[in-house]
């Protein structure tokens, strides 16, 4: 190990201008125009699998975007790693709120600045150079090794959905190696153990067959945008509550381990809120806020529309209004059972004055991965061997659906080991990734790979 850590540690500032190559394409899967970026980007993610060493490196065509896959499969008796990532990036609008072009990297106080630097081609770059640095020294791996890599993570992963499904046998493992979540705080090493799910609804709330002017007909007819407001009003009690009956019936308690292992975590509410601009912080009472966002269930308005949005006044009755409602679901809620409570709920609380259509138009599972599994154990050995610090545990209150696909198609636990932080703007203007992070993530993938070896 000592070679393999040795020649990572030297060739620090080779990696930074390798994954500087990688940060200028302009990879945005949403965008039509991008497609031959997005061959450019499946290519050179292949060619640098090739030069780390893996063998049976392919682009595999789908009905979008291609996937990379590759595999190094000469450890007999050993158990097998599948290595996930995605090379697609987000948008960059707004332009003009970017410091420096979003696709000529560029280091500021120890950052790498760029679409993409954290979400997710940083990450996924570390374990492409933990595995060089192995057959740099060793001329093999320490177990077999399995890379997938896609390039529609940002826009739903469908076409992998579809290929895992249909190729359990070709990425059969032991545990699947994902870096795309975050770090508690910095240099903190953290591991994710837990990923809420999603039941996103649209609700649309008709009242009469056509706009009214308000002034000639207001107050005799029920206007859409007030009785919608009044519906959602309803959704949550004074205590933060969801009041959809049968909502929290399969919701899986926190154990005293992980409150008290929360409550550990170095993590102050009012510096939470001061950063969030807010005097007070809201939600369900009886929960820290840690527990509210990672551990407990939510229901939000997303977005609300109806009648007039423009500049000035206009005194319209609209006929329809519409909300965009989305709950964040935890281990063991079901979207699709959760999507017909919503939908009977929602007509059972309507009023007989408007007409209501529910649609269900997105659902995510939930996941958690047990803290004694075997994959998880490993990871954290590996996490406090590169950080020199004991790992932490944390769960995420977003949703990544493809984590859960991989769980249930290939019987195999996840280990969630992100090195981005959420502070680091992905998604938004001025994305960047600590480069401390990047490398300490490149010595925390090799260290994975020694340990759960083992």
């Amino acid at each position: 190990m000592e070679q393999v850590i040795n020649y990572i540690n030297g060739n620090r500032d080779q990696y930074i201008e390798e994954l500087k190559e990688f940060l200028r394409i302009p990879s945005i899967s949403t965008l039509p125009e991008h497609k031959s970026d997005m061959y450019n980007a499946a290519n050179f993610v292949s060619s640098k699998l090739k030069q780390a060493g893996i063998e049976n490196v392919s682009i595999i065509e789908t009905a979008g975007h291609p996937l990379v896959y590759g595999d190094w499969m000469n450890a007999p008796g050993k158990p097998t790693v599948l290595i996930y990532g995605h090379y697609d990036v987000q948008p960059v609008d707004p332009i003009e709120l970017w410091t420096s072009p979003p696709f000529e990297p560029t280091i500021r106080d120890g950052k790498i600045y760029a679409r993409g630097a954290t979400d997710d081609k940083g990450q996924v770059f570390m374990h492409i150079k933990s595995v060089e640095a192995y057959f740099r020294t060793m001329n093999k791996l320490p177990l077999n090794v399995k890379f997938i890599i896609e390039g529609e993570e940002e826009i739903g992963s469908g076409n992998l959905d579809k290929f895992v499904k249909g190729n359990t046998d070709k990425l059969k493992c032991d545990t699947i190696l994902i870096s795309d979540t975050a770090l508690f705080a910095p240099g903190i090493p953290t591991l994710t153990y837990g990923l809420r799910g999603l039941s996103y609804q649209e609700v649309e709330v008709t009242g009469p067959n056509r706009d009214l002017h308000s002034g000639s007909f207001g107050g005799s007819v029920a206007n859409p945008i007030n009785t919608l407001s009044q519906i959602i009003s309803k959704l949550l009690d004074k205590n933060g509550k969801i009041t959809i009956p049968g909502f929290y019936d399969d919701v899986l308690k926190l154990s005293k381990k992980e409150r008290d292992n929360f409550k550990a975590l170095p993590f102050s509410e009012k510096r939470f809120a001061k950063d969030l601009g807010v005097s007070k912080l809201n939600g369900e009472s009886g929960y820290t806020t840690l527990e509210r966002i990672w551990a407990r269930p939510t229901l939000d308005c997303n977005g609300i529309f109806g009648g007039f949005t423009g500049k000035g006044a206009k005194t319209v009755l609209p006929s329809k209004a519409t909300a965009k409602i989305s709950m964040r679901l935890v281990p063991h809620q079901d979207p699709k059972k959760i999507s017909k409570l919503f939908n009977k709920y929602i007509k059972q609380i309507t009023p007989k004055t408007v007409t209501v259509k529910v649609s269900d138009l997105h659902g995510a599972y939930p996941i958690i991965t047990p803290l004694e599994d075997k994959s998880t154990i490993a990871a954290a050995k590996a996490m406090s061997r590169a950080f020199g610090k004991k790992t932490v545990y944390m769960r995420e209150g977003g949703s990544i659906p493809i984590v859960v696909v991989f769980a249930q198609k290939l019987k195999a636990a996840p280990v969630l080991m992100g090195l981005g932080l959420n502070s680091e703007n992905l998604h938004s203007p001025n994305e960047h990734f600590n480069l401390n992070h990047f490398q300490l993530g490149i010595l925390g993938s090799a260290y994975f790979l020694d340990e759960f070896s083992k």
